[in-house]
């Protein structure tokens, strides 16, 4: 059984990277790599590689930066002669990056299986790039594997019929969890001068808070406050970077002393990183889900999630991008207040063996 497997953002990375693993202890599965070259950065990508073991790329499209609908359409241009060479038994797509969709749309058009993992997650904000892509993904998959209850109930709403839809676990909690001892080794504490339990870590990427200097200022407003008491570790996304560099409010970030950007991380420095920290704030949606997994509080700056386990069971607060919300949770992690959390069912790290196991079932 042949299955090509795409991957071509950060995110991707590690959820692909579990499901390579499990091809190769099972039997009768001939795995193939397409990488989209979508992000191309050597720390977005080769370093992701090579961390976690992950097997070069047979195929790499190049595709890189452009806007959506040019992304979109080059990787699909130059997708559709692999499938006809290849001629796979299904093709697999994780997440919800323009690759997900692009490749999927090319699947299906030439009657190629196509399977989604990470399948039914639902922010409910359109507005989101990613939901868009994650709707559709669905609405055209074979097999949908889901992380979490709510996206089986919402696949089960949007009418998916059940017999395609199969709660597995998180295959980036699988990646996590193999590469939690090596993480540990890591020097970025030492390197950066941090003690374990004494920082805040914040990553911010999503434009809904990044393009617009109002939302920014907001968010801002809030950093002021709690770098005062607590340092903030900011490996900073190259887009995030660029807009505040471009704008009035670089001033203030360059007069945070508390504030310590840095340049983007590899997987391990930043899961040392992580669960090391305090807390985290954050706009990523994975990262929800590893802060759960290591029971650090997550306070996310967004009005929405896709991932409400980590927020109804993990642990994660949604606050949006009011100062005071923002606060009023850093005050309530340094007072002792955060709730106890716990690691939602099948978080085990074997949902990809789970997913592979299925495949040879139902292929």
């Amino acid at each position: 059984m042949k299955i090509i497997n795409v991957v071509g953002a950060r995110p991707n990375f590690m959820k692909i990277a579990p499901l390579m693993a499990a091809y190769k202890a099972a039997s009768g599965i001939q795995p193939i790599l397409v990488h989209t070259g979508q992000h191309y950065d050597e720390r977005m990508s080769d370093l992701f590689f090579r961390q976690l073991g992950i097997p070069e790329p047979d195929i790499n499209l190049g595709v890189g930066s452009a806007s959506h609908a040019v992304q979109t359409a080059e990787i699909m241009k130059s997708f559709e002669p692999v499938v006809l060479e290849h001629k796979p038994d299904a093709v697999l797509v994780v997440g919800d990056v323009n690759s997900t969709i692009a490749c999927g749309l090319v699947a299906v058009k030439l009657g190629v299986k196509l399977i989604h993992v990470e399948a039914g997650l639902r922010s409910g904000d359109r507005t989101m790039p990613e939901e868009i892509n994650r709707v559709l993904t669905d609405s055209i998959s074979d097999l949908l594997f889901c992380t979490e209850p709510s996206g089986v109930d919402n696949l089960k709403r949007e009418g998916v019929p059940a017999e395609k839809v199969f709660i597995v676990g998180n295959v980036m909690i699988d990646t996590l969890l193999k590469n939690k001892e090596k993480a540990d080794e890591s020097k970025i504490l030492d390197e950066q001068g941090l003690k374990s339990g004494s920082y805040a870590v914040l990553t911010l990427h999503r434009p809904a808070n990044v393009d617009d200097p109002a939302v920014l200022g907001r968010i801002l407003d809030a950093l002021e406050v709690i770098q005062q008491d607590l340092p903030i570790v900011f490996p900073i996304h190259p887009r995030t970077r660029k807009n505040i560099a471009g704008s009035s409010l670089a001033g203030r970030v360059k007069a945070m002393t508390g504030l310590r950007l840095i340049d983007p991380v590899g997987y391990l420095d930043f899961l040392k990183l992580t669960s090391s920290a305090r807390l985290v704030l954050t706009d990523s949606g994975g990262i929800q889900e590893e802060t759960t997994i290591l029971k650090v509080p997550c306070i996310t700056l967004r009005e929405n999630t896709e991932r409400p386990v980590t927020a109804e069971i993990g642990s994660n607060q949604i606050v949006g991008t009011d100062p005071e919300k923002i606060i009023s949770a850093y005050r309530e992690v340094i007072d002792g207040h955060w709730r106890e959390s716990r690691i939602p069912d099948l978080w085990d790290g074997h949902a990809a063996e789970r997913i592979v196991e299925i495949l040879t079932e139902r292929l």
